[in-house]
């Protein structure tokens, strides 16, 4: 059975850091771009950092250019999203996705497998 479970998530005061993984089981992530997406209450899925197969290349939504990092480790099969500078408004429930055409973007339409989320919360 092909799943992704996230963690990571939790409570963290404005300016503050965490890192939340996406971690595979049933496949191999090698082959797949692996998203981070979030979604606050009241709004729509938003599309937060992206990651190629071979972790070569990276994608990040303006918001969190410069604060967040996106990692992999295939050997662990495993995805990383570092996030520092924390913002109230990075509050959300935070998903990874698997996309098996590896297109590359942010749109979550393109992604096949998901992780069930993770929440954060930015408060203090």
């Amino acid at each position: 059975q092909l799943q992704l479970v996230e963690s990571g998530g939790g409570l963290v005061q404005p300016g503050g850091s965490l890192r939340l993984s996406c971690a595979a089981s049933g496949f191999t992530l090698d082959y797949y771009v692996i998203g981070w997406f979030r979604q606050a209450p009241g709004k729509e899925r938003e599309g937060v950092s992206c990651i190629s197969s071979s972790g070569g290349s990276t994608n990040y939504a303006d918001s969190v250019k410069g604060r967040f990092t996106i990692s992999r480790d295939n050997a662990k099969n495993t995805v990383y999203l570092q996030m520092n500078s924390l913002k109230a408004e990075d509050t959300a429930v935070y998903y990874c996705a698997a996309d098996s055409l590896r297109g590359g973007s942010l749109d979550a339409r393109e992604y096949d497998y998901w992780g069930q989320g993770t929440q954060v919360t930015v408060s203090s």
